[in-house]
């Protein structure tokens, strides 16, 4: 049989096309998987944190208050604030993640899997949100 494409030019290698029908084009699949990334760095340099800031009540108990003190202050409120909405996110797309890899029709379901963890996480903020930003607001003021 012969072949009516040109063969490359000599010294080039033909590109490969891109494969069509992925999920990661800008789409639902690649943002939940960006966010998951991001989300779970993220948890990890707190648990760091936590860990090595937890150890020193066994180094010097005066330091470990001093550094839980410093903690008491609304940055860090808001920064608690983001972690819970990390946590959160993680863990409801990690959930998703299980059903799309163990589900035999999760990869067929994604998207819409996509946007249900997008309205949990949105529902469980809305509970948490007021009331840590009440715990920052009443630190702001005292």
């Amino acid at each position: 049989m012969v072949s009516l494409k040109p063969a490359p030019a000599p010294g080039r290698v033909p590109l490969p096309k891109a494969p069509a029908g992925t999920v990661y084009r800008g789409h639902e699949g690649m943002w939940s998987w960006v966010l998951h990334r991001i989300t779970g760095v993220a948890i990890f340099f707190f648990l760091l944190v936590h860990v090595l800031d937890t150890a020193l009540v066994r180094i010097s108990p005066q330091t470990y208050n001093g550094v839980i003190a410093t903690y008491k202050n609304p940055i860090m409120g808001l920064g608690e604030l983001f972690l819970v909405a990390a946590i959160v996110f993680h863990a409801f797309n990690g959930l998703r993640i299980i059903l799309i890899d163990f589900w035999s029709v999760g990869t067929r379901h994604q998207r819409a899997m996509f946007w249900i963890v997008i309205a949990l996480w949105v529902v469980t903020m809305a509970g948490f949100a007021p009331r840590q930003l009440m715990v920052i607001i009443s630190e702001v003021a005292s």
